[in-house]
């Protein structure tokens, strides 16, 4: 299969799979697809240890890694918050909406023992600087500029010049998501090099618009450059669609997510497999901006008309970063309160995640149901 995509990259299929899980990466990477690892939530200790393992695993194929440095976020004004200024922002009120939760679900603190690796934001020392901002992601970066990667991308408005700068500097590639035309054109006019059109049924920060209209605006406002198709993809049907659509390859997330690689809470898997593609929301729950996820008991809590609105980003991920540790390790306790609490981003093709496959057979799979797509397609037309 050839695209400008597989031809920016050398990959075999124009298939981006994005992953907080470097199994997943790596499994893609090596089915002939870009597996790109997202780093946001990484160390910059845990992200050396990461992208050395795949490298190791992946041998001379390409790979990715992708930040999120917001356009805008709380305290950016004033050079960005540290964790300290953190939490003295979060008012008592949301403390204690948290608090109630928790007590109300019967979820258990954690032990002492507790120290899970690149976690524990909100007990971090001070000065620490906070996450999605220009000054954590400059370490992220500078570590992957260090390995092999070929490819950066920016999830949360177009990359700081300083990054693009950076990345091509480099000889990298550099992309960035975008969930309106307009977004795109600012993308292209920054330097970025790709473009993923990201439309509203797509899990995590996504807009407004249906993938169906978006691709095609985007694609028209930023030619010649390249564009990758997310949101609703994970199946070979809706690749051909996309592609028919003016796109050069897909960018899938949520499909990764119930297979055998994924590191995905147990809990949460089986609540993926077992889910339709009307159980998601957009909430502002976890991180403070809109980001689609399933439709659980904690989405409930923060839509209730008598509790806080949400915080912006990055006050509402230090908010609720302990909760969801705590929600976590009871969630495996079946049908506890923190079971029914426990979440994850997902998109609306939740609905047809309904097995468990190793990432290889998804990347075949997509592709064998593309080509039949394609063929079907070729075939009406000579009728």
């Amino acid at each position: 299969m050839r695209t400008a995509v597989t031809e920016m990259f050398g990959i075999e299929f124009p298939i981006v799979a994005f992953s907080h899980c470097r199994d997943v990466v790596a499994a893609v990477s090596r089915a002939g697809g870009l597996g790109v690892l997202g780093a946001v939530a990484h160390s910059p200790e845990r992200l050396e240890i990461d992208l050395d393992w795949i490298e190791s695993e992946i041998g001379d194929r390409p790979y990715g890694v992708d930040l999120i440095v917001p356009a805008r976020y709380a305290g950016d004004d004033k050079g960005g918050y540290t964790l300290d200024d953190i939490r003295r922002l979060i008012p008592p009120e949301h403390k204690a909406f948290v608090d109630d939760i928790l007590r109300r679900y019967e979820v258990p603190e954690l032990p002492e023992d507790d120290t899970r690796t690149g976690r524990g934001l909100a007990a971090a020392g001070s000065g620490v600087v906070a996450p999605f901002s220009a000054t954590a992601a400059g370490p992220q970066l500078e570590i992957a500029l260090a390995h092999r990667t070929a490819f950066v991308a920016n999830a949360l408005g177009p990359p700081p010049a300083a990054m693009i700068e950076r990345v091509k500097e480099e000889g990298r590639l550099v992309g960035a998501l975008a969930g309106k035309a307009v977004h795109a054109e600012r993308h292209v006019a920054a330097g970025v090099d790709l473009i993923i059109a990201q439309g509203y049924e797509a899990g995590g920060h996504t807009g407004e618009i249906g993938s169906m209209v978006l691709i095609p605006e985007v694609v028209d406002a930023v030619a010649p450059v390249p564009v990758l198709a997310a949101g609703g993809i994970g199946r070979g049907r809706q690749m051909a669609a996309a592609m028919a659509l003016g796109a050069q390859g897909v960018w899938c997330g949520s499909v990764w997510l119930t297979t055998e690689e994924a590191e995905t809470h147990p809990v949460v898997k089986q609540k993926m497999l077992a889910a339709t593609s009307a159980d998601t929301v957009r909430s502002r729950s976890l991180t403070g901006k809109p980001a689609r996820m399933l439709k659980t008991a904690w989405t409930e809590e923060w839509d209730r008309p008598d509790t806080p609105d949400p915080l912006g980003m990055p006050l509402q991920p230090i908010l609720v970063e302990e909760a969801r540790r705590r929600i976590d390790r009871a969630a495996m306790r079946p049908g506890s309160g923190a079971e029914k609490l426990a979440d994850y981003f997902v998109g609306q093709v939740v609905g047809s995640m309904n097995q468990v496959r190793t990432c290889r057979q998804v990347v075949y799979e997509m592709v064998e149901e593309f080509i039949d797509a394609v063929e079907k397609l070729a075939a009406q037309l000579e009728t």
